[in-house]
């Protein structure tokens, strides 16, 4: 599909609209390389229950989940991430719940002889200021696929500014955690939220962008379906299916 189609599909989601403009197609990164299967690795189905459990405050299943993840592969910095992104989403009090219940994973498991990977810092500084709103927008621009404006950030301008420097600025900067990892545990967590569907939608359209395949988000669907709970995998399939019946998905 074309970056434009894409961005148009995507804010339409959100009742906003792109800039009528075609944007340069951008060569993949690291962060947005193309899946090389149609499958989520372990490391990937892992991330899904632990976004969505984190997201619900259900804390009791996500310890086990947590441990897992870790089993599965994830490091220490890969699920405090994940869990830091959460605030985004489920507000503070959940992310900071669901990061004093990896604590006490973490620290159980070092009691029984596991030495976890400890992971990577990002590995570059963020950058502050007008930087990182420029360097949030360019993100922005690049998930979605095209320029991101419309009514609503005309009326509310300082959202989009959060957006751009919060969201995708201060935390899609990190490094340490690829995009297509990111994206996954937003739509995991956009999946516990009813009331969501527009944005989860959205997600399902950014996860394609940046190189996830249906087959893999409808794995994802499977992953809520069998290890979190079914209202969660109908709302994500649905979404999907929405994403995938409009004309930018096709193109």
């Amino acid at each position: 599909m074309t970056h434009l189609a894409l961005a148009l599909s995507l804010v339409a989601t959100l009742g906003l609209e792109a800039h009528a403009q075609e944007t340069k197609p951008m060569a993949p990164s690291r962060s947005t390389a193309p899946s090389a299967s149609d499958t989520l690795s372990a490391r990937q189905q892992a991330i899904v229950p632990i976004a969505a459990l984190a997201a619900a405050g259900d804390l009791t299943r996500l310890n086990p989940a947590l441990n897992q993840g870790l089993d599965a592969g994830l490091t220490i910095s890969d699920a405090r991430e994940i869990l830091v992104q959460l605030y985004a989403y489920a507000g503070f009090p959940r992310s900071l719940n669901a990061l004093g219940e990896l604590m006490k994973v973490l620290e159980a498991r070092k009691q029984r002889g596991i030495q976890d990977a400890p992971g990577r810092a990002p590995s570059r500084p963020i950058p502050q200021g007008d930087a990182l709103l420029a360097a949030g927008t360019a993100n922005q621009t690049r998930l979605a696929g095209g320029p991101v404006a419309g009514p609503l950030f005309d009326f509310a301008p300082v959202a989009n500014e959060y957006l751009r420097t919060h969201l995708f600025g201060d935390i899609f900067e990190r490094d340490n955690l690829d995009w297509q990892s990111r994206e996954l545990a937003t739509v995991g967590m956009l999946s516990a939220l009813p009331g969501a569907e527009p944005q989860l939608q959205s997600h399902m359209g950014i996860s394609m962008n940046i190189g996830l395949t249906a087959a893999q988000l409808r794995q994802l669907t499977q992953v809520l379906a069998t290890r979190v709970d079914e209202d969660m995998a109908r709302r994500a399939s649905e979404a999907l299916d929405r994403h995938l019946a409009t004309p930018a998905s096709r193109k």
